[in-house]
């Protein structure tokens, strides 16, 4: 990169997507360092009104006139070749960075880097971590991937030398990071639109590893057989954990009425302190876990650990309760991996409640197809399944596979699944079905959260 963070503040970076939950999060790195900020972003919100307020430049539309002045323009993996701001840069010679170079640029300035990798957990890890940090008052800069009430959104920029990020594997982005401690909560097939296999994932995780300086660490699940190749392979030092397996286990585990865990923490088989979770279901013992490893490496305090894992009620979209509908409970889930489905659906279990309805809205064409086996089975243990139409996101419809295939295939099984369209219909249909002590699970990585809205303001 031609300049330096520190000493040119008179440069001006531009972000294309700048309201993007990490972009917005790197513009406010730069805005408090004192540099000229501008952005675009395709609708208004809340994030652009707070980098307003920052004093960055921000523009409706992507437009090659955006560009004012720019000596660097950052853009992510979803912005194509053919964004107007894009082929701009490229005719004026202004510098492009994608997203993950510019976070591990920034990264390059801390000494203590805990990259939060995994296919399913990071956000909720990230959260836990931010917590932990925060009692610990370490002073942490965080990037996380959802908004985290400890932080009042997505970022928080601090002093000091620790960073804690996301590190996501789309595109094997994070592979431009400079993790000091690297953490791999599961590797399981995903972003098949991406990578070739399974085998390629893995392969992408080891040179993850291999970004660990080797007197880093890095920690990982050892009750994921996928991941205890990384660990096995790892040049840099290595800090398992899981419920039996693992150099940190988790014992006397129990479950409150809201499913929320309570157990003990063992090193090598010794006592280290009791937890109580305030995030909910079995899945999340195993990323407290990975959160409780990392503060050992960093020497934090227990009281600091058991006080921030007890205060952090995870990220909103992860298992969030919405509010209530003629006496049902309705929670709102941000699971679109069948795994994830699977674990959302084991921890509504752990709560009292009658009939389970999931509204389910696919999240890719791409993904839809490569794990449409998997998503004929992972509904099991709901009793009355919705389907929506698949969330096209960054994909175009090529008919390439529908969510009426994925129903068809669905009710095969024996499984009672309907398939609805609008947001507006599905929740005329479940008003007419839900009653006291129900529970609606709205599910997905796209807008299907509308629909608890909607029966919320009924």
């Amino acid at each position: 990169m031609s300049f330096d963070l520190n000493s040119d503040k008179n440069k001006k970076v531009h972000f294309i997507g700048i309201g993007g939950v990490s972009m917005s999060g790197l513009a406010a790195v730069l805005l408090t360092k004192g540099y000229n900020v501008s952005g675009s972003d395709a609708k208004e919100s809340e994030v652009l009104d707070k980098l307003r307020k920052s004093g960055a430049e921000i523009y409706i539309g992507h437009k090659s006139e955006n560009l004012k002045n720019v000596d660097l323009v950052v853009y992510t993996a979803a912005i194509p070749d053919s964004n107007p701001e894009i082929i701009e840069a490229k005719n004026k010679n202004i510098e492009l960075m994608d997203r993950a170079e510019f976070l591990g640029y920034i990264m390059k300035g801390h000494k203590y880097n805990v990259a939060v990798a995994g296919t399913h957990g990071k956000t909720t890890t990230t959260s836990m971590l931010s917590h932990i940090t925060l009692s610990a008052n370490l002073d942490p800069t965080i990037l996380v991937g959802g908004d985290v009430d400890a932080i009042h959104g997505n970022y928080k920029i601090g002093e000091s030398e620790y960073f804690v990020t996301e590190a996501c594997e789309y595109k094997a982005s994070f592979l431009k990071f400079y993790p000091y401690i690297g953490i791999v909560l599961n590797i399981d097939a995903d972003h098949l639109d991406y990578y070739r296999d399974l085998n390629h994932i893995k392969e992408t995780f080891k040179k993850f590893s291999d970004l660990i300086p080797e007197d880093g660490y890095l920690v990982g699940c050892a009750e994921d057989a996928n991941v205890l190749e990384v660990i096995n392979y790892a040049k840099c030092k290595t800090i398992s954990y899981g419920f039996t397996k693992g150099d940190v286990t988790a014992s006397n585990i129990s479950f409150n009425n809201k499913g929320c865990a309570t157990f003990t923490v063992c090193k090598h088989g010794e006592k280290l302190f009791d937890v109580t979770l305030s995030t909910t279901g079995k899945h999340n013992i195993l990323n407290a876990l990975a959160t409780i490893c990392t503060s050992l490496i960093l020497n934090i305090p227990k009281e600091s650990i058991i006080k921030g894992l007890a205060e952090c009620k995870g990220a909103h979209k992860r298992f969030e309760y919405k509010g209530e509908f003629n006496g049902a409970t309705i929670i709102d889930d941000y699971a679109h991996h069948p795994v994830e489905i699977k674990a959302t659906l084991s921890t509504a279990k752990l709560i009292e409640h009658n009939k389970t309805y999931c509204v389910f809205q696919p999240h890719t064409y791409t993904r839809t197809k490569t794990l449409f086996d998997e998503f004929t089975t992972c509904f099991s243990s709901a009793d009355e399944l919705i389907l929506m139409d698949i969330y096209a996101a960054r994909e175009k419809d090529t008919g390439l596979v529908s969510s009426i295939e994925l129903g068809d295939a669905i009710r095969k099984t024996g499984m009672n699944c309907i398939n609805l369209h609008s947001h507006e219909e599905v929740a005329n249909y479940l008003a007419s079905k839900v009653k006291e002590n129900d529970l609606v699970l709205t599910v997905g990585a796209g807008d299907v959260v509308k629909v608890g809205e909607i029966l919320l303001n009924k």
